[in-house]
């Protein structure tokens, strides 16, 4: 069975290196992979953002499945291209995407269903936002409605903060059109803790719960990234809290959406935040986390193949998913300036191996060897039998990583 994988970061490494290990796959694509992905699949020059020639590839190398991993294709309707074709693919289709693509959709569709979240109100003119800042208590968020690669989020602890950003998203365009309408939300204090779900549209199977660190620095300081580091599980996602999260917010986000007639099959990430009155969503992905997808899957058991297909045939009733009992910690190696402006090119030393998995998002493989190509570099993730071991590995094995201008979190999983 030929396999394609369509994205080039941590999260796309880890599921190809999930994937490559089912009996049933003969051979991996990825487009366009990064450096380690190249010693799993063969990587396809196609950006992730071009549906025409993902499905020109699939179509000529007669690819068995497609799998769209990351936000963009999937809010651009590559899954619903791919199908158009007669071909088969894993994820969620455009209209059902549209619920990461778009923060008015699934504050609405919350609002609809009873789903609980956070206050919110939606701009588009910078003089009617900045005179609703009168009226909120901080800090409060500030939110782009589209895609803006896990970074469009800005916690503003006063009303200079807050115009600030308002000024960026609606007048300066910080963020492109995902900028052009914002979201101005009550911030929720409380641990947030990530949810991946398994779904056909129908049944769902939640996956190990995990926690990421979004701020670029130690203690939960400097800007939002796209994520600096995860572990699980989370020990604060109890077995009572995870009984009361799928009976009141994953079932009926589910329901929801296939009675909006925007059936869900893929992964939908739920981010949530445990406040003193109960979970709260904080933000729906269509798609696995990233770093989280680092942590959950080297914790899963069974083929993910047999899951993907199972979701696409609307069948997961039908299988049993396994879990391991480690725990695992990732921790992000990014360039000098993520999350803002940075260099590339420079080359990484890997000294020493470990037994850790070293899963790419920003690296190239070059004549010279391997080099730096994006923010976030290296995901560096280890499992034990308690999170301390597995933090204590992933560290010691950064000891032994280099590359000009690295920075990293050194207290990931320290809470």
């Amino acid at each position: 069975m030929k396999v394609l994988v369509v994205g080039g970061g941590g999260r796309e490494h880890a599921i190809v290196w999930k994937l490559n290990q089912s009996p049933r796959i003969s051979k991996l694509y990825c487009a366009p992979g990064n450096g380690g992905i190249a010693s799993l699949a063969e990587c396809v020059d196609i950006p992730a953002t071009d549906p025409e020639g993902i499905v020109n590839f699939a179509k000529d190398e007669q690819i068995d499945l497609t799998v769209v991993a990351p936000d963009d294709p999937l809010a651009m309707g590559m899954v619903d291209m791919l199908e158009a074709n007669g071909l088969r693919a894993f994820g969620p289709r455009q209209r059902a995407a549209e619920i990461e693509s778009s923060k008015l959709f699934a504050k609405e569709l919350m609002n609809k269903y009873g789903i609980a979240t956070a206050h919110y109100q939606f701009f588009d003119e910078y003089d009617a936002a900045v005179r609703y800042l009168d009226q909120v208590d901080f800090p409060v968020v500030i939110k782009a409605d589209g895609l803006a690669l896990g970074k469009g989020v800005i916690i503003a602890s006063c009303r200079k903060e807050a115009e600030e950003a308002v000024k960026a998203m609606l007048l300066d365009n910080k963020f492109g059109k995902a900028g052009h309408r914002i979201l101005i939300e009550e911030f929720l204090t409380g641990q947030e803790v990530s949810i991946l779900v398994f779904t056909d549209g129908i049944t769902f199977a939640p996956m190990v719960s995990s926690q990421d660190h979004k701020r670029a620095c130690d203690n939960d300081e400097g800007p939002n990234t796209g994520g600096m580091g995860a572990f699980s599980p989370s020990p604060h996602y109890t077995p009572e809290i995870a009984e009361y999260v799928e009976q009141k917010i994953i079932k009926p986000t589910i329901h929801a959406m296939r009675k909006e007639d925007r059936l869900f099959q893929g992964v939908l990430y739920f981010g949530l935040i445990l406040t003193d009155s109960g979970p709260k969503v904080l933000e729906y992905n269509a798609r696995f986390g990233d770093p989280e997808t680092q942590v959950v899957l080297p914790r899963l058991e069974t083929d993910l193949l047999e899951i993907m297909e199972a979701i696409i045939d609307q069948r997961l009733d039908q299988i049993k998913i396994s879990w391991n009992d480690k725990a695992a910690a990732c921790v992000v190696l990014a360039s000098g300036g993520y999350p803002g402006s940075y260099d590339s090119g420079f080359p990484i030393e890997i000294r020493t191996k470990s037994e850790c998995l070293l899963f790419h998002s920003g690296t190239k493989r070059t004549p010279q060897g391997l080099v730096t190509s994006g923010g976030r570099v290296l995901g560096v993730t280890a499992l034990g039998s308690s999170l301390k071991e597995a933090l204590d590995k992933a560290y010691d094995q950064i000891d032994s990583i280099y590359f000009e201008g690295m920075h990293f979190r050194r207290d990931i999983g320290k809470r």
